[in-house]
């Protein structure tokens, strides 16, 4: 008898557990599940205790969810994937959170897909390409309820964080001298995918340099002048004067940028980021912070539409200036040797 209170006992704590952890578990849907980024959003949604129901790609090498969520409905065309997860909601399946790593030019109408079904949206950098999109969002989100998250990765690393409280500790009137350089090597494969179009990526700056611009403009504040010195299919650079700091940047593609001694390392990939020509090192857990901003949004604590909003503003920008050429406060790397589009044939034009 004592044995069977007991059974019945632990049984009755099971099933309350189970409520517990059905009524924590999120359900995700998640539009781009072949992209590069969409494993480090399928990692942080099971290491926060949630699940992905479902999944979208035009593409179908997409292996890699069998090491997260194995049993997710996969789809390659978007209307069977509407169709399905309407579907879902309508048998009782409410549907938490849509993550979007789609292509950059579809963010805007994949987060609209999100808040029209009722979900909060997690989508990757950028938000969205032009400063305009944003009033839509704004509008849907009050119609919703919902919200719109991004990831900024980089305003939660703790070098970044360290140099914020020291840039906020300074003489009010002091003006930091800032040197940002990003290079991450792309093959010629880069320039046949929707990458490779300004259209579609947003070129170099809204790219790869966006989370850079981001911070900058976290840590130093407004923008007060920008200056484009280049701007070519494979780099881009410029002048920034921000409210605390004079930063000259440069961002690019091509591994002949990369300097001498990092690559006989081995390394593809360059970051520095100098402040008053002292090196913030940020190297470590540039890419491990999705985890982290997926408990912040899980707690209501994400980074929404106006957090968004500058770095895409600066980029849309920094694309439709015209580039100025050499100047006093241009970045050293933009004497570098200039290279010709891979599938071009036209001779290699002066791009400044």
């Amino acid at each position: 008898m004592f044995s069977s209170k007991v059974n019945l006992h632990m049984g009755n704590i099971d099933q309350h557990n189970n409520r517990i952890l059905h009524k924590r578990m999120k359900n995700f849907v998640l539009l781009g599940a072949a992209g590069y980024i969409a494993p480090r959003h399928m990692n942080a949604i099971q290491e926060t205790g949630h699940r992905l129901v479902a999944a979208l790609d035009k593409n179908d090498n997409v292996g890699v969810i069998d090491r997260y969520f194995p049993e997710a409905a996969f789809f390659t065309e978007f209307e069977r994937f509407d169709r399905h997860v309407n579907k879902l909601i309508r048998e009782g399946t409410h549907i938490d959170y849509v993550t979007v790593c789609s292509p950059n030019y579809l963010h805007d109408a994949h987060i609209r897909f999100g808040l029209r079904i009722g979900a909060n949206v997690i989508c990757e950098k950028p938000l969205v390409l032009n400063p305009w999109n944003f009033d839509a969002l704004r509008d849907m989100e009050i119609e919703s309820g919902k919200k719109v998250n991004t990831i900024l990765q980089l305003r939660l690393h703790p070098a970044m964080i360290a140099l914020k409280q020291q840039v906020e500790q300074a003489p009010k009137d002091k003006i930091f001298d800032v040197d940002v350089s990003y290079i991450t090597s792309r093959g010629n494969w880069y320039y046949t995918s929707w990458k490779g179009s300004k259209e579609k990526s947003g070129g170099i700056a809204t790219n790869i340099g966006i989370h850079f611009f981001d911070v900058l403009n976290w840590i130093f504040g407004d923008v007060e002048q920008s200056v484009v010195h280049l701007h070519t299919h494979d780099r881009a650079a410029g002048y920034l004067e921000l409210g605390k700091a004079r930063v000259r940047w440069f961002l690019s593609i091509n591994y002949d940028t990369i300097p001498p001694a990092v690559k006989a390392t081995g390394e593809r990939t360059y970051r520095s980021f100098t402040v008053d020509g002292n090196e913030i090192e940020f190297s470590g857990g540039f890419t491990d912070l999705h985890t982290v901003s997926y408990h912040d949004i899980l707690a209501d604590n994400g980074f929404g539409l106006d957090e968004a909003y500058k770095a895409v503003e600066i980029t849309h920008n920094i694309r439709n200036t015209k580039a100025i050429g050499l100047s006093d406060n241009s970045h050293p790397l933009v004497m570098l040797p200039l290279s010709p589009h891979p599938f071009e044939r036209e001779e290699l034009v002066d791009s400044f």
